[in-house]
């Protein structure tokens, strides 16, 4: 059988009275893209810092290849690459010393070093920069720096902190392109972050919440999860309507999408179906209405608010 990339047992960090993680249970599999979703404060940083052992759960366990994060730190440490939330490099240094630096620092045969220097710049598109400072380099070619440098000992899984945030849409649509491609060479990643759509790229997803695993599971499965046929309606003018909507009765959540209100309701059909017959509002003008599928955002939504009456359990 082969050995999870990831194990965690009832994985906890409490701060005082603070929880920032509590009780997370969860396997993934050697060459998975797993995405970790939650809001700014959810318990993403610091679920990766417990794995990284750079923080001491206060209860439960994790394994990476085996190997107690804990205990086993400094053994599980030459299994991963970390890329931090921030820019954490040395700005003095150019891009090639920089990685150079990490290679020694992570004990690569100076023998090797050379040749995956340049391996990986030609990965990360950074030949052309290799002499340049860290410090001047674009928001999004720190990251690709950050990520060559956490590769430079060719770690089987990779642990990326919200590696996409600040960065402009084509930075990141490379940045994930690197990630596919190294996933394919099987490479595990784990990649925490709070942008939905990103969700749509892993082959696994766990959405957590105040420190709790929420649902964990494969994209589709997750949005098929979503059983209530989701309704989006034209309604003017769309601020006062998506007021008055969220305190009507059958309604769960409301919220706006291109100009459109997209309602979170248990039985949407039944609502249409009395709206069409009178709607309720002589104040708001109904325009039209569309039924539609639902997306990462739609099912995190629900997860985190509790929308129990639109789902059904997820299969991992």
């Amino acid at each position: 059988m082969t050995e999870p990339a990831i194990f965690f047992d009832r994985l906890s960090k409490s701060y005082g009275d603070t929880h920032a993680v509590e009780d997370l249970s969860l396997v993934i599999a050697p060459g998975t893209i797993f995405g970790f979703l939650g809001a700014n404060g959810a318990g993403k940083t610091t679920t990766i810092r417990m794995l990284c052992g750079l923080v001491h759960p206060t209860s439960g366990m994790a394994k990476i290849a085996g190997l107690d994060v804990w205990r086993h730190r400094h053994r599980a440490r030459s299994k991963f690459g970390y890329v931090a939330q921030r820019f954490s490099l040395y700005r003095d240094l150019t891009v090639e010393e920089n990685i150079r630096f990490f290679g020694g620092a992570c004990r690569v045969p100076r023998g090797e070093l050379p040749a995956r220097v340049d391996r990986l710049l030609e990965l990360t598109d950074l030949k052309e920069k290799r002499a340049t400072s860290a410090g001047s380099l674009s928001g999004g070619m720190r990251q690709l720096l950050a990520l060559a440098c956490a590769l430079v000992h060719e770690p089987p899984l990779l642990f990326l902190d919200e590696p996409t945030s600040g960065l402009d849409p084509v930075h990141r649509q490379q940045m994930w392109n690197l990630l596919y491609d190294l996933s394919h060479r099987g490479i595990t990643i784990f990649v925490t972050t709070h942008y939905m759509d990103e969700a749509e790229r892993c082959t696994e997803v766990g959405f957590i919440e105040r420190g709790r695993l929420l649902a964990k599971a494969p994209p589709r499965a997750l949005k098929e999860s979503f059983h209530a046929k989701l309704l989006e309606i034209e309604v003017e003018p769309v601020m006062e309507a998506l007021v008055r909507l969220r305190e009507f009765p059958g309604i769960l959540g409301v919220s706006l999408r291109s100009g459109s209100l997209r309602l979170y309701a248990a039985d949407s059909e039944k609502l249409l179906v009395e709206w069409q017959d009178q709607w309720p509002f002589p104040e708001l003008r109904w325009i039209g209405h569309r039924w539609v599928e639902p997306d990462m955002e739609d099912v995190f939504t629900a997860y985190s608010q509790g929308y129990d009456a639109v789902l059904k359990p997820a299969q991992s």
